[in-house]
């Protein structure tokens, strides 16, 4: 009878669902990131986004959203897909900690690597289809159309792991116009593709990443007439996927988000922290140490090689404790106890966060502190300078909605309430009044 019953239980669940799933299948939701994106490009008047800004005036904005730790771009990516932290999700950082020399250059390139449901899977599941373009952590991810971010991998990699395989021909001639190449740090082209996705496809849920602001502030910080350039352009970009959205006639079923995976910081100084391990004695080389900083930008985690040696923990503490106030400046310690509240890499049982304009570098020939330039990320999330975006039009939001603060596993939410999906893994919340 125990039985019968479950099956009964189990067969009526799924009825619902599927119920449910029919009464969605008709809506759609885009979500757009542009990397490095800054609320202050649609709250100041001196950016000029009228994409982003007539968005914001006609659907749904946040004064700043929350990224992760650190916050840079493959986690923070797959926690809005996923909707739970890094420590759940799997991808820590964008280049994978190397314990010795026998591997370099490992980047969270594939869909495998990620240990939690994410939002392609579930929308595929329910009789939906996914598509993404240009997103992190994607080679292989259940879609109907997918080019993934690959990066450094190159061309050829990035066309061999496209789905449909072999599409990168067709999208070449016919989409860009007969370009030599599919170049996606270039928005517009990123943009031409999702929008031909859009108008073909109509997928039920989509992810599209725009990297063009990431790179420009890397180089020139957050200000200067080339940043200002190049939010225009996705800015633009922005509006190619408006149109294609209702030239596809799904406008008014489509919840369209504009988000980021985190801000920026001008940076002055390079701290080098390894030089310090090696001045006291605990790092000798790649394969010789005790402990060891595998750095992201504004963070700096470090690893201990035996990851029971309290020891080597407590003296690089009070090593660290002890540095002239000239070095300590530029730096702040984010013990375990914040590393497990923020969902951290739960290898690192210590971190560095950079502060007066200071970012890391995991090198070992140069000075422990050095000048730096440019602009970068991964800091801890607190602070007002590395909040991403969040902009949002579309089927059932309430205009005018105004969000002080959210964080970027939410968006998994905000996409689950709008197709009907489940999802229960996501740790995600709709920020309140966003819905009619």
């Amino acid at each position: 009878m125990k039985i019968r019953n479950t099956v009964i239980v189990l067969a009526l669940a799924l009825l619902i669902t599927k119920s449910v799933w029919a009464q969605n299948a008709d809506r759609h939701v885009v979500v757009v990131t542009i990397d490095g994106f800054r609320p202050n490009f649609y709250l100041e008047d001196n950016w000029k986004a009228p994409n982003l800004k007539e968005i914001k005036e006609e659907g749904a904005h946040a004064y700043g959203v929350n990224s992760v730790f650190p916050s840079v771009t493959y986690p923070s990516h797959t926690t809005i897909v996923t909707g739970v932290q890094p420590a759940k999700h799997g991808i820590f950082y964008n280049g994978m900690f190397e314990k010795d020399s026998t591997t370099k250059g490992q980047i969270y390139w594939h869909f495998d690597q990620i240990t939690s449901p994410t939002l392609w899977e579930v929308t595929q599941q329910a009789g939906m289809k996914a598509a993404s373009v240009n997103w992190p952590v994607s080679v292989g991810a259940p879609t109907v159309f997918n080019i993934s971010d690959v990066g450094s991998k190159g061309q050829k990699v990035m066309e061999d792991s496209t789905n449909p395989r072999g599409i990168s021909t067709f999208l070449k001639e016919k989409v860009l116009n007969n370009a030599p190449a599919i170049k996606v740090g270039i928005d517009k082209n990123v943009a031409s593709i999702a929008a031909w996705v859009i108008k073909t496809e109509k997928p039920h849920f989509m992810t599209v990443h725009l990297l063009g602001m990431d790179h420009v502030q890397h180089v020139n910080g957050r200000n200067g007439p080339e940043v200002e350039h190049t939010i225009v352009l996705a800015d633009s970009a922005v509006g190619m996927i408006r149109t294609a959205i209702a030239d596809a006639g799904i406008k008014d079923n489509t919840l369209l988000i504009i988000t980021g995976d985190h801000g920026f910081y001008d940076v002055s100084t390079m701290v080098s922290p390894n030089v310090w391990l090696q001045e006291w004695g605990l790092l000798k080389n790649s394969n010789d140490w005790k402990a060891k900083f595998h750095t992201a930008g504004g963070g700096a985690f470090m690893f201990l090689k035996d990851k029971n040696d309290v020891a080597t923990l407590n003296t690089v503490i009070s090593k660290l404790k002890a540095l002239p106030d000239a070095d300590k400046k530029y730096f702040q310690i984010v013990d375990d106890k914040k590393l497990r509240a923020i969902g951290a890499d739960p290898g690192v049982i210590l971190a560095l966060t950079g502060m007066n304009g200071a970012a890391f570098s995991a090198r070992t020939d140069s000075p422990a502190v050095d000048k730096g330039k440019g602009g970068t990320h991964g800091y801890f999330p607190d602070t007002r300078n590395i909040q991403t975006g969040f902009v949002a039009e579309g089927m059932g939001l309430k205009k005018g909605t105004r969000i002080q603060e959210m964080n970027l596993r939410d968006i998994s939410a905000i996409v689950v309430k709008h197709l009907g999906l489940s999802m229960p893994t996501s740790e995600g919340k709709v920020p309140k009044d966003l819905f009619k």
